[in-house]
């Protein structure tokens, strides 16, 4: 990238919910140019580990998912904010082979300090272009969540984490998370040297860590303060080696507070482009602000790209400024899973032109993996639009679109199967929307006298509120309207480190939906 083209470049650099940011580089050859390839977690939805992939850093494509099979990843009933959490990617020129670096939470509920620290692990490939070159896991000893791998200059490797101190005060109003550091055989993920804690944050919560070299320096990141308000970076370095000890300059690396565009930055990772310039990915969120008061930014935490000077040894982000807004920058349409899928619910080839969807016995409500396939909002403005072909012969059987936060807070408009009084099936429209807490929602189910075996159905984003409508026809639907407030809601297990996503999906009551659903023309657009 030139410094011409980084002064024109835009934030957020890949859009809608796509938090903790990894990057590597491989180098140029003959034949092709500088590549970058990036990962971003994906908690509780399937496929895990998002791979993205660019030669400008700019413009990035997602080209697959790390974690897309059961025997890397089976997620079964986890918590919203559980599954698969922050990664490190790196290559490895020697051996032309990735790493991936990950761990995985089946049990997270932090509002009633319940944890299951998980044994993480790594996956590699050769292909990072392949999804089924990927590996099946090789598991670490060590426990905790958001992995590092390092590899020195004399082959050792180091794993980094972090966990609970095992001795801290049990009377601390602290969640006394810090960085955890052990040598590893990277052949077997078997722990060499006891876990040394390298940082313990005033804050309570030392995270995200990455280590690197530069020179004769080594250097740590850290995420510090929670994820939150109160997020910030933080850099420590040390020319002993990864296990310090390390220096400081006292201070985070920048803070972007809570009355700013951009907040809770942070989650860094730093490279060397292959030109000789530095820079880092991190995440933020852009919250809109209603009648002066920010609401829950329901994008979700997205991967911002900012340039890194170096001054005495030290790095400087953005030359010292927080982090801004730039245009926004357009990605494909993906679909992820809630939940590790048991078995695939959909097909492209069985009827030419449409994507056909068989609903399971699980509902929108259930903590299961639903027939559901969500792809990212990634505007505050923008249309979600399908068009649907259901015809239902069985009580219970429902199809749509949805407007998705978690399995506690959604807003689903679709055709439903009901029994007249003659015991006869027919179909009628039905919405289920958030309510403004947990579980809560508002329903209506309504006859449209309009056949509905084909229905044209659509989602309108504003930075407020969404309003979903139904066609059938030439008749409309009344527009539902859910505030965006009412939606972002926390649910009572787990958290919320995701952002809204739009679907499709279907089910039946208690029983698999033997009659398929046809969705074609699905497509995103950006509102004027």
């Amino acid at each position: 990238m030139t410094e011409e083209s980084s002064l024109t470049f835009t934030n957020p650099v890949i859009r809608g919910f796509n938090p903790d940011p990894t990057i590597c580089v491989v180098p140029a050859t003959d034949s092709t140019p500088t590549t970058f390839f990036l990962s971003t977690s994906t908690f509780e939805f399937f496929p895990g580990c998002a791979i993205y992939t660019s030669t400008n850093l700019i413009d990035w494509k997602l080209i697959g998912h790390a974690l897309n099979r059961r025997s890397q990843i089976d997620m079964r009933t986890v918590e919203p904010g559980a599954g698969s959490w922050a990664s490190t990617l790196r290559y490895r020129p020697e051996e032309k082979r990735w790493y991936l670096a990950n761990g995985v939470f089946h049990r997270y509920r932090p509002t009633v300090d319940e944890r299951i620290f998980p044994r993480g692990f790594y996956v590699w490939t050769d292909n990072i272009w392949d999804d089924n070159a990927w590996s099946d896991p090789v598991h670490f000893d060590n426990p905790g969540f958001d992995q590092d791998l390092f590899w020195d200059d004399d082959g050792k490797v180091y794993l980094s984490t972090t966990m609970r101190f095992a001795w801290r005060d049990p009377n601390s109003k602290q969640k006394d998370f810090g960085i955890h550091i052990s040598e590893i055989d990277i052949s077997t993920g078997r722990t060499l040297t006891a876990p040394k804690v390298i940082r313990k944050s005033p804050h309570g919560i030392a995270e995200g860590s990455h280590i690197f070299k530069r020179g004769d320096w080594y250097y740590l990141l850290t995420a510090e303060g929670g994820t939150e308000a109160g997020h910030q970076e933080w850099v420590f370095r040390s020319k002993h080696g990864p296990l310090g000890p390390w220096e400081s300059q006292g201070k985070p690396l920048w803070y972007n507070g809570p009355d700013e565009e951009v907040q809770r930055t942070g989650h860094v990772d730093v490279f060397e482009d292959g030109n000789g310039d530095w820079w880092s990915v991190l995440l933020g969120v852009r919250p809109v602000k209603h009648r002066g008061t920010f609401l829950e930014p329901q994008l979700g935490r997205e991967t911002f790209l900012v340039k890194v000077e170096w001054k005495d040894d030290w790095p400087i982000f953005n030359d010292g400024h927080n982090i801004t807004l730039k245009t926004p920058i357009f990605q494909k349409m993906n679909w992820s899973w809630d939940d590790t899928p048991i078995k695939q619910s959909y097909t492209l080839t069985e009827k030419p032109g449409v994507l056909r969807l068989y609903g399971n016995c699980y509902d929108l409500t259930s903590p299961e993996a639903p027939a559901l396939l969500l792809r990212k909002q990634t505007s505050y403005n923008e249309v979600f639009k399908a068009k649907m072909e259901f015809k239902p012969t069985v009580r219970g059987y429902e199809a749509g679109i949805v407007l998705w936060w978690s399995q506690h807070s959604y807003a689903s408009l679709g055709v439903v199967a009901s029994e007249k009084d003659d015991g006869k099936v027919e179909t009628r429209v039905m919405y289920k929307g958030a309510a403004g807490n947990a579980n809560e929602f508002k329903t209506s189910e309504t006859d449209l006298e309009a056949n509905l075996e084909n229905v044209e159905l659509a989602i309108r984003a504003y930075p407020t509120k969404y309003e979903l409508s139904l066609r059938a026809g030439g008749k409309e639907s009344e527009v539902f309207t859910v505030d965006a407030s009412a939606l972002t809601v926390m649910p009572p297990h787990g958290g919320c480190f995701a952002g809204t996503m739009f679907g499709i999906y279907s089910y039946g009551k208690n029983q698999p939906v033997l009659d398929p659903v046809d969705f074609s023309e699905i497509s995103t657009e950006e509102l004027e």
